[in-house]
């Protein structure tokens, strides 16, 4: 079942717990997403099944875009509700909030979280801070394209107590460490209470299986979602909502044709006739003269990566551009003429 499955990731769920409606509705375990997100939140996650799951690491270079609730006052160890507090503080005005958004706009040099997938001499940082290592992250180069305030949540004395932020970040950009660095910038602490991704690259939310079942996402929903966040989901309820996403999942499932490549980012090219086919299949240098296109002019961009159909229009693999002369395979799926 090669195709590429967009999936609301429900709140509590891990991401690869997630991938068992899309392993069940389309009967395979080739399946692999593009991007995690913590078991909190929620939103989008692209699913790549059957042979496309080569794609996956492929199309991680995607933009994507998130709405955030940051609470202030505490900051936990893993920067979200469900980590232990490590420090206190008082609320900020709602003027340094709006400042400290803005000069968090831009290129800028982050600081990864501690409890993160990234791996340090060998092993996860996460794992290396539960067990009470020291973690110490670099800072690595990010961009936040976007940063605007939605909603605030004010006490009696007109400070802030939370916000929500709307964020559109470059690959690699962590919301947990901008919600950090947030709140330290307007004189307090913070931690997340919310996150929900909302776009990766062109695709969107509502296009995803389980859409409808997300919880609507406000500060007081998020606020309810912490006081809530240890109850058991209760299985009855679960395998109801399982059998709604897996039916979704059946209806919505994207071939990987030509639009569905422009999603990804990839420009479409050709082979021209069975001898390039043939070619290509082998895994022969590649040669211009395969194609419909001139390589050359269908990009201006020099990192682009090619999705090569057949005539037929199926899908046969990627290539790139090594230099200005020569290109050289991603990788080959099997097609039928």
């Amino acid at each position: 079942m090669d195709g590429i499955v967009l999936l609301a990731k429900q709140p509590g769920y891990t991401s690869f717990s997630s991938l068992h409606n899309v392993k069940k509705a389309l009967n395979t375990t080739k399946v692999g997403h593009t991007g995690t997100l913590d078991s909190f939140a929620q939103g989008l996650l692209v699913v790549c099944t059957g042979r496309l799951t080569r794609l996956a690491g492929n199309i991680t270079e995607f933009d994507k875009e998130y709405k955030a609730v940051i609470a202030f006052g505490k900051e936990t160890d893993t920067l979200e509700y469900t980590g232990e507090v490590i420090k206190e503080s008082g609320l900020p005005t709602e003027q340094a909030l709006i400042s400290a958004v803005k000069a968090f706009t831009g290129p800028q040099q982050q600081v990864p979280p501690q409890f993160s997938a990234l791996h340090v001499n060998g092993k996860r940082a996460s794992d290396i801070a539960r067990k009470g290592g020291e973690v110490s992250l670099p800072s690595r180069p990010i961009e936040v394209y976007k940063a605007e305030i939605n909603e605030l949540e004010k006490n009696s004395e007109g400070l802030v107590l939370s916000c929500m932020i709307t964020f559109r970040v470059s690959k690699g950009t962590y919301i947990r460490s901008l919600a950090r660095d947030i709140a330290k910038a307007c004189g307090s602490c913070g931690h997340l209470i919310g996150l929900y991704r909302t776009k990766v690259g062109d695709f969107r939310i509502e296009e995803a299986a389980g859409y409808s079942l997300l919880p609507a996402f406000t500060i007081e929903g998020c606020r309810k979602a912490v006081e809530d966040w240890e109850a058991s989901v209760k299985n009855e309820a679960k395998k109801e909502q399982d059998v709604l996403i897996q039916k979704e999942i059946l209806t919505t499932k994207k071939a990987f044709d030509e639009p569905t490549a422009v999603l990804c980012g990839f420009v479409p090219v050709h082979l021209k006739d069975d001898e390039s086919e043939e070619c290509f299949r082998n895994g022969k240098p590649v040669l211009k003269k395969w194609f419909t296109e001139h390589l050359d002019d269908v990009t201006d961009t020099e990192n682009a990566l090619f999705a090569v159909f057949s005539q037929s229009k199926a899908f046969c693999g990627l290539i790139e551009k090594k230099d200005s002369k020569h290109f050289s395979y991603r990788f080959v799926i099997a097609f039928s003429r």
